[in-house]
């Protein structure tokens, strides 16, 4: 075996598995979480689990972080994927709809525990492969200065933890680039596992509409998530709104060509199902854009199984796709692309960016970090959403948001990683993990033009992908300087 082969036998995997399993430590808490959640649904006490998950999922984390760091990154999706839904079994469990729930808050806590790999490990940010962190950290640093001044403390610090923690997640995967073959798994193995999960409930949530989901449409007045009603909702299935859901289900997708679970290809028709449902345009041509890069990037054997596997999920969900009221929302959707001029969504983001892009590219100090967004409901007297609190358009919410200091300073951090995961990618052929990656973190870059990609759910898998190919690449380095260093270990 060589040392620059990322080792992936039948029997080393099971074995791997079967350590997993004997050693609590890896599953333990996340099994007493769920576990006592379930119970919790059951016995219908709605408040108990409002106040109870967010410190179970908290304690669950900090375990996770220190003792099973791999681990600690899987289960922090599996809280961006279903704590959402936690939160409305927990409503419906109650009989009303709460506006502010504690449990909203427990996924954005679990992950912003990666920040204390600042503390351990900042000299890691002297070193060359930390020096862009640090440029997008004084990028944001800057914005949140600007913005503790202009929009409040709390908006600001809300707003700041929205930019900061896709990027302390990958800074997390970098300093443990040693462990790179583990992280690797975890990640396509709750990529897989979560698309099934939440494709197969997308399913059930347009076909069915359960009871919760539908209280939790209408207390919150998500027009924009469609109707209440079977046959009438844009899916969001476990998570907050079609939008997190479609990047979700786009990573996902992108990440099943390199998995190897056997669960993969119901996994893939159920979230691919799910994802046209959910009608999100902008996803659906960044997961086109993915695959275009994959195929350009493969070799001749890989392009084979990329487009087998386009077949047979083609094969497993047109049946579903193109009869009765199915069809006809996707052709409703369909048809808006290729008639952009009856388009209402299309008009209007044409119209904002008209009457909008002088003012966002000319506010040379920028308004600073809780400007936009959700973070707008903190600096609100009333407590709604602010006069940018919806934004269409990530082009012009960076620089209106940090500024041209805090733009420049981020745009040259994150540019300087995507040059050097390019350069990386270029060694690691063989890796279908890092293809993956790389085809999904230039799209979902590209997306830019229609979100703010570099926050939540976007730019989770933006700043994953990019650190997981540069740990690949680090991790290959380590593989070379222990063969040299002990001539004969790869036989």
């Amino acid at each position: 075996m060589s040392a620059t082969t990322l080792p992936v036998p039948a029997a080393g995997g099971r074995a791997r598995r079967r350590k997993l399993l004997s050693d609590p430590k890896h599953w333990a808490a996340q099994a007493g979480l769920w576990s006592v959640t379930a119970l919790l649904i059951a016995a219908h006490q709605g408040t108990l689990l409002t106040y109870g998950f967010p410190c179970l999922a908290i304690a669950t984390g900090l375990w996770l972080y220190f003792m099973s760091p791999a681990r600690y990154v899987g289960f922090m999706w599996w809280m961006w994927f279903l704590s959402p839904e936690v939160r409305r079994l927990a409503d419906w469990s109650k009989g009303a709809y709460t506006p502010t729930s504690l449990i909203q808050i427990a996924p954005l806590a679990v992950t912003m525990i990666a920040g204390l790999g600042l503390l351990r490990h900042y000299r890691v940010l002297a070193e060359r492969r930390g020096l862009p962190v640090l440029l997008i950290l004084f990028g944001l640093m800057y914005a949140f200065l600007v913005g503790v001044v202009s929009s409040g403390p709390l908006a600001a610090t809300y707003d700041l933890a929205n930019w900061l923690y896709p990027v302390l997640i990958g800074f997390h995967i970098a300093v443990h680039a040693r462990d790179y073959p583990e992280y690797r798994k975890v990640i396509l193995s709750t990529f897989v596992w979560g698309m099934l999960v939440m494709g197969v409930y997308g399913m059930v949530q347009f076909f069915v509409m359960p009871k919760w989901d539908a209280l939790w449409m209408i207390g919150s007045q998500m027009n924009s998530q469609g109707d209440p009603v079977p046959y009438g909702v844009r899916v969001f299935s476990t998570m907050n709104s079609s939008g997190p859901f479609a990047f979700a289900m786009m990573g996902a997708l992108v990440f099943m060509i390199a998995a190897t679970e056997r669960v993969r290809w119901l996994a893939g028709a159920a979230g691919f199902i799910s994802f046209c449902l959910c009608l999100v345009r902008s996803t659906w041509g960044g997961w086109m854009v993915a695959l275009a890069i994959q195929l350009a990037k493969s070799s001749n054997r890989v392009r084979v199984r990329i487009i087998g596997s386009a077949i047979v999920l083609a094969g497993l969900c047109v049946p579903l796709l193109s009869v009765g009221p199915v069809a006809d929302r996707l052709g409703q959707r369909l048809q808006s692309i290729t008639n952009l001029k009856d388009d209402r969504s299309y008009d209007d983001r044409n119209k904002f960016y008209a009457t909008f892009a002088q003012t966002a590219f000319t506010d040379v100090a920028g308004e600073g970090l809780g400007a936009t967004g959700a973070s707008t409901k903190l600096s609100s007297d009333s407590g709604s959403l602010g006069k940018y609190g919806s934004f269409d358009s990530g082009v012009m919410n960076v620089p209106f948001v940090l500024g041209w200091p805090g733009t420049l300073l981020y745009l040259l951090g994150l540019v300087w990683l995507l040059g050097r995961a390019l350069r990386a990618s270029l060694r690691l052929r063989r890796d279908k993990f890092v293809a993956a990656c790389l085809s999904l973190s230039l799209s979902v870059f590209a997306m830019l033009v229609f979100t703010n990609s570099f926050i939540g759910t976007g730019g989770l898998l933006l700043f994953m992908s990019i650190f997981s190919i540069l740990s690949a690449a680090h991790w290959q380095k380590l593989q070379r300087a222990s063969v040299a260093r002990f001539p004969g270990a790869d036989q």
